[in-house]
């Protein structure tokens, strides 16, 4: 018996994929994102930083612009036409008022059904979960609320026009999961070609396993766990 039941994701038609870095959603979100697009879903990347604080031997000023391609280069290998890249300090995010209007922002912007973010647990599925990252799920989670709230942030819609919205679902990633998202071979080579498109990020990291291995590897696990072939465990808030 299958211990993960799939989610139906039939009513996912609009998503706001928000995490800290360039590569973040690749790492098995990116084969979810493919699924969804292939099935006419409209999906919006926001990145929070351009990851320029992540390759050691290179100067973030030359980073910054090279990660922004290359995670440019991965949202088209899923289908993605829509990335924000903010400009916020990679490797000092604050989880704070500042981040949360900047997301709330965006939700209010792109009206999304589903919000997706990473694990802002200590802990990660990977280990110990790195600060950026527990800072930018924290801030998605109350940002969902302040979009939704009109007397939080009330400049967005006084000075901006942009209305409160309320997020159907939250969807995270890096999680012990309770779902999973179906996906075919065809959704497993998207997000294989779109985490090898971080070339130069992952040269540089030295002993990255084959994104082919370790997506098929990590997409297969959560299969079993679902009773398919492939897929992506995800832990999922049901927000209406």
């Amino acid at each position: 018996m299958a211990d993960l039941p799939i989610f139906d994701d039939s009513q996912v038609q609009t998503v706001l994929c928000v995490v800290a870095h360039p590569d973040d959603m690749e790492y098995g979100g990116s084969a979810a994102v493919a699924r969804w697009v292939e099935h006419g879903a409209h999906v919006s990347y926001l990145l929070l930083t351009a990851g320029e604080a992540g390759i050691r031997g290179k100067d973030p000023s030359e980073v910054g612009p090279l990660r922004s391609r290359e995670q440019r280069e991965a949202c088209a290998a899923v289908g993605v036409e829509n990335l924000t890249i903010l400009d916020l300090p990679d490797g000092m995010l604050e989880h704070g008022l500042d981040l949360r209007k900047r997301i709330a922002r965006e939700i209010r912007k792109i009206k999304p059904d589903t919000v997706v973010t990473l694990n802002w647990d200590e802990k990660a599925t990977w280990g110990l979960n790195q600060a950026d990252h527990r800072a930018a799920g924290l801030a998605t989670l109350d940002a969902i609320r302040d979009a939704d709230n009109p007397w939080v942030f009330r400049d967005l819609m006084a000075g901006e026009g942009l209305e409160p919205w309320g997020v159907t679902r939250l969807i995270v990633n890096g999680v012990v999961p309770d779902y999973a998202v179906e996906l075919t071979e065809a959704n497993i080579d998207a997000a294989v070609d779109s985490l090898r498109c971080h070339k130069q990020y992952l040269s540089a990291l030295g002993s990255h396993p084959d994104p082919q291995e370790m997506i098929t590897g990590m997409t297969a696990d959560a299969g079993r766990a679902a009773g398919v072939a492939h897929a992506l465990g995800i832990k999922l808030y049901e927000l209406r």
